[in-house]
């Protein structure tokens, strides 16, 4: 929904946005860099673990996809308890033993022992990505939280983008102390997100009456504001969803459709996460250091596209046409990659990556504008467990289709034919009075004041009507 408060320019409510721009966004990005690391760097290590573990295509799949299992088991009570101790406790807690667990990946030893680490590390990330959402709506005005999100959400890319980088070194490191490179790989990535988390702790703070590098005047802007757009969207709502169970309200037909569309998105997100270096060793003459080089075209490219099209959302104050857009561009590059030669298929995941990642951003800003305050923490984490469940149903699948085929062909034709129908649930998208209350919110108490400069960002789209 619209914000019930835009900030004026040189404002309290101005300056509180902009530090938190600059102090919390900033360390969220870094976070979900960690995050995407340790959850993806087995792609880059696979045929390592083939060789030296004995872990084939099919069993890598399984492994890789049963952490998103753990995570869509344990993504609700994980946010229930994050509103119980705070984002500050509750977001430690998850890097620290994410970390953790990641870093024990460097003793694998068989198959099993995979299937257990990779289980654990879905429970210890559980309730990160909803936290980060819940923590925007608490945090920053409706007309800030599609740039906050989509910023944040860029992070996914940019580790994407440089994981290939950084893992090639590392692998190299084979046999330096006795180690091989993919031990140093899983070792050295998990004690960075322990290294994160603790300076996290340091540094967020779960209200906003406990951020001391706020002002006074700040805080008191900052919380009116969003306090007021939460009163707002609650009279919207009116009585009959106020009287509304929040676990029926979890099974709204509105929200069923947010979680198929945000299947269909993860599933070549995470298609591409595992298998993209698999794809890429198809080009004759590639080693580790050049397939991590190449495999991080494709983000490069999502990155630059997630930014453009969050920009052209804001601008058009509606994402619904744009998310439609991407989920098109997905399915068409995905579908040209699984025809063409291997350099060429290369440049099609390009496209591909384009389409998917922007997808992501322009998708979270539907919901957040459209669910009532009082499902809002459980409705997000419902719709990112079921949604991530495509998280495993992409690897598993591309490992059973390769151990097969020997290739991977089918499995981007499904992947664009699920782009496809994710764009069709677009359109059933609609707005309902139980979930939103009237098309029109009420008129805001203050007069539209100029867009705030670059450093806040401009406003968020609108939800899709």
């Amino acid at each position: 929904m619209p914000s019930a408060h835009v900030p004026r320019s040189g404002s309290p409510l101005d300056s509180a946005v902009a530090k938190v721009f600059r102090r919390v966004v900033p360390l969220f990005v870094v976070m979900l860099i960690c995050n995407q690391l340790n959850r993806s760097n087995i792609g880059y290590a696979q045929t390592h673990l083939e060789t030296d573990v004995g872990i084939g295509a099919a069993a890598y799949g399984l492994g890789a996809g049963l952490f998103f299992v753990a995570y869509a088991i344990f993504e609700l009570p994980s946010n229930v308890l994050m509103e119980r101790y705070g984002p500050k406790v509750w977001l430690t807690r998850i890097m620290v033993s994410w970390g953790a667990v990641s870093a024990a990946m460097a003793f694998v030893n068989g198959p099993e022992m995979f299937y257990v680490l990779r289980f654990l590390l879905g429970v210890a990330e559980a309730g990160f990505f909803p936290a980060i959402i819940f923590y925007f709506s608490r945090w920053l005005p409706g007309s800030h939280r599609g740039r906050a999100t989509a910023m944040f959400v860029a992070g996914s890319s940019i580790a994407a983008a440089i994981s290939g980088p950084v893992s090639g070194p590392l692998l190299s490191l084979h046999g330096f102390l006795g180690f091989a490179g993919w031990q140093w790989l899983f070792g050295l990535e998990g004690l960075l997100s322990i290294v994160v988390g603790c300076v996290a702790y340091r540094l967020l703070d779960s209200k906003i009456e406990d951020a001391k590098w706020l002002s006074a005047p700040e805080q008191e802007a900052l919380s009116a504001s969003v306090r007021l757009e939460d009163d707002a969207r609650r009279a919207e709502a009116g009585a009959k969803a106020a009287s509304v169970s929040r676990w029926r309200l979890l099974l709204h037909p509105q929200v069923l459709v947010f979680c198929g569309i945000y299947f269909a998105i993860q599933l070549s997100i995470y298609a591409n996460t595992f298998w993209l270096p698999s794809i890429v060793r198809r080009i004759e003459g590639t080693n580790d250091v050049t397939v991590g080089l190449l495999s991080s075209l494709p983000w490069i490219c999502a990155v630059i596209a997630m930014y453009l099209a969050g920009r052209a959302s804001d601008r058009m104050g509606r994402s619904k046409p744009l998310l439609i857009f991407s989920l098109l561009v997905a399915a068409g590059g995905t579908y040209l990659a699984a025809i063409a030669s291997p350099v060429v298929a290369l440049v099609f995941l390009c496209v591909a990556a384009m389409g998917f990642k922007s997808a992501s951003p322009l998708f979270w800003t539907i919901p957040q504008g459209t669910m009532h305050p009082a499902v809002l923490a459980p409705a997000i984490a419902l719709v990112n467990s079921l949604g991530n469940l495509g998280g495993f149903v992409a690897p598993y699948g591309f490992g059973l289709v390769k151990e097969a085929t020997g290739q991977v062909t089918y499995g981007l034709y499904a992947l664009a034919l699920s782009s496809l129908v994710g764009a069709a649930l677009v359109l059933l998208v609609r707005r309902d009075r139980s979930l939103t209350g009237p098309t029109q919110p009420p008129e805001a108490p203050e007069t539209p004041q100029p867009r705030p400069g670059p450093e806040a960002g401009p406003a968020s789209p609108r939800p899709a009507s």
